[in-house]
């Protein structure tokens, strides 16, 4: 493997391992905060985080992915000078952008709020106003690292900045307990604001450790530099589409949440089982299968500098090889999630929501179609990431809107039939996807001339997930009825993981070779030569 290979699939490993340190970090926080302040504070608390989500993607959605890309071309050909000129640039756009997103929900809390419906929750949209300040600034500095493919310091930012969230946002959350939960939604709110200053800290901490390395390189740069207006123009072209893109699923999340309501009782569902229906979907099952995504999402950031670096100098070998990596990784991480989620999907749901057992059943239908929705996901992010790194960021915007338009009018056919109700929307979303990948796979082959080893990418881990799932699902029978169903799902998973990757390794998915690539890969190959040859 070349060393460019390596740097990405140490890069995809880092962000890979931060996202599940930060869903855990999540976990430890939502659960003690939502039984202390139950549904009406989580209600402010998600209001909040609803408008600043909204103002978020502004800044982070489109920007940071153009600083990387345009900061890691110009270093392919040697412009360092003008590499650090984009960072500089981008940080003075996201600072302004900052300002005014602050401002708005600090200065018009009480506006924004009282036109939306929710008064009480001003309190706590002033309380993460300072976020939408400092992560513009720290995203500007992520973009940089990501785009000289350095991916600790984006890694090492984000989990800072969730470990202090946490800990502020559940510490004044609970000193405000008896303050009232419009107080207590607030400090709980305020956790995102330090974590911002603390993440922003640390990234400017590490930028300085490595400035004089930085500065030796652009000092010896004698190469014309670029005009700002050409550099800003360059940065909101690349932007905009991602921006638009990542707009798209939400709004017409937005409709379907309309579309699943009046179609559930235009069946005969009454209005309270519609949105019992509803919860299964958005409660239950959403927020499971968003796991699997930071492993996906993790090979599409690091995607992006990679390609964008070999794309600029002509490299098309290193392209192709490239993104034959970044689709090998995804599909060898998203079979087994998928796989591992349909077999054991009953098991899983009880044990994540004992209290809610007849819920938590009921949904297991829903979640095992979107189980094997991960699989398509998983590729339509990696063909995005592909395309956004060679210049065709608004390819993927647009087949996702056509894949968009064939959910809702799917989604609407099939929540209309009775015996099929909520599944209807978890088969449409599945379609979007399907669309989207197929769509951007023909156009990432059209543009880079990518010829896929479709036995190595596909066949060979699918094979190895399936003997997994079913490996998991019998040792969770044969051992549930004596260990019970927390034990024996964990038991069953640990079993599939062992499996999984003896299987990976037999059916030569993978290599000791590349896993020796990853941090700490030299340790595990050690470990794993016990078990495969």
């Amino acid at each position: 493997m070349s060393n460019k290979g390596n740097k990405f699939i140490k890069g995809a490993a880092v962000l890979g391992i931060a996202g599940v340190v930060i869903k855990l970090l999540g976990a430890v926080f939502r659960i003690p905060l939502t039984n202390w302040i139950g549904a009406d504070g989580m209600s402010y608390y998600g209001f909040a985080y609803t408008i600043y989500g909204a103002l978020l993607v502004l800044s982070t959605a489109g920007i940071p992915v153009a600083i990387s890309r345009m900061v890691s071309e110009r270093i392919a050909v040697g412009e360092y000078r003008n590499a650090h000129k984009v960072f500089k640039v981008a940080t003075s756009l996201l600072f302004g952008i900052g300002i005014v997103s602050f401002a708005a929900c600090f200065f018009g809390g009480e506006a924004i709020t009282k036109a939306l419906g929710n008064p009480d929750a001003a309190l706590a949209v002033k309380a993460i106003s300072p976020a939408l300040l400092f992560v513009p600034m720290f995203s500007a500095f992520r973009g940089y690292f990501q785009g000289r493919q350095n991916m600790n310091p984006t890694a090492i930012s984000e989990i800072t900045e969730q470990l202090i969230r946490v800990i502020v946002g559940l510490a004044l959350a609970y000193k405000l307990l008896d303050t009232g939960l419009k107080e207590a939604a607030a400090g709980a709110s305020f956790g995102a604001s330090a974590g911002s200053i603390a993440g922003l800290g640390i990234i400017v901490v590490i930028y300085m450790l490595n400035r004089r390395v930085i500065h030796r390189k652009i000092d010896l740069n004698n190469k014309q530099v670029e005009e700002t207006g050409v550099i800003l123009r360059k940065i909101v072209g690349i932007a905009i589409p991602i921006i638009i893109g990542s707009e798209i699923m939400p709004i017409m999340t937005l409709i379907d949440t309309g579309i699943i309501m009046t179609r559930l009782q235009a069946t005969g569902w009454s209005y309270e089982e519609a949105k019992t229906l509803y919860g299964l979907l958005s409660g239950f099952c959403n927020s499971l299968i968003a796991f699997p995504q930071v492993f996906t999402q993790a090979v599409a950031v690091s995607l992006v500098p990679a390609i964008a670096a070999a794309f600029k100098v002509h490299n098309r070998q290193g392209v192709q090889e490239n993104i034959q990596l970044g689709y090998r990784t995804t599909m060898i991480m998203a079979f087994p999630c998928a796989f591992g989620i349909f077999a054991l999907a009953e098991p899983i749901m009880i044990l994540l929501y004992s209290d809610q057992k007849a819920s938590a059943i009921a949904a297991v239908p829903t979640l095992m179609i979107m189980a094997i929705s991960v699989i398509f996901l998983a590729i339509t992010q990696t063909s995005v990431g592909v395309l956004q790194s060679i210049g065709k960021q608004m390819l993927p915007v647009i087949h996702l809107a056509i894949g968009c338009v064939g959910k809702v009018i799917l989604t609407f056919i099939l929540v209309g039939i009775h015996d099929i109700n909520i599944k209807g929307a978890a088969v449409g979303t599945m379609f979007a996807y399907v669309v989207a990948l197929v769509l951007n796979n023909r156009s990432v082959k059209q543009y880079t001339g990518v010829k896929f080893n479709y036995n190595l990418t596909y066949i060979r881990p699918c094979l190895a997930a399936m003997l997994m799932g079913v490996c998991a699902f019998a040792t969770y029978r044969l051992v549930a009825g004596f260990l019970g169903n927390s034990i024996a799902t964990l038991f069953a998973i640990m079993v599939g993981v062992v499996v999984y990757v003896i299987l990976i390794f037999t059916l030569k998915a993978i290599t000791l070779d590349e896993v020796e690539t990853m941090p700490g890969g030299t340790k595990l190959v050690k470990i794993l030569k016990r078990f495969v040859k």
